[in-house]
């Protein structure tokens, strides 16, 4: 499966712990992270700053559903399954 683009449901609701560039402490969940574009589309996609945490994100049926809204709430989910 391809992500769907403009989904940004990855880039929304899961933290990140590691540096992002223009976020040094990383970044919450739920908060949108600075380097999506205003068409939710990833501005380090392909880039050696992008965090490793992003690029080992891969998309499937088990995680974006048939949709964002899915999408969205699976990621919730997971994140809260594993937050400390």
């Amino acid at each position: 499966m391809d992500c769907r683009i403009g989904c940004a449901a990855c880039c929304i609701v899961i933290s990140i712990s590691s540096p992002i560039p223009g976020m040094p402490e990383g970044k919450p969940a739920g908060m949108r992270c600075v380097q999506l574009s205003h068409d939710n589309k990833c501005k380090l996609f392909g880039k050696a700053e992008r965090p490793e945490v992003c690029k080992s994100l891969k998309a499937s049926k088990e995680i974006c559903g048939e949709s964002n809204e899915v999408a969205f709430k699976n990621l919730a989910i997971l994140e809260n399954d594993t937050s400390p």
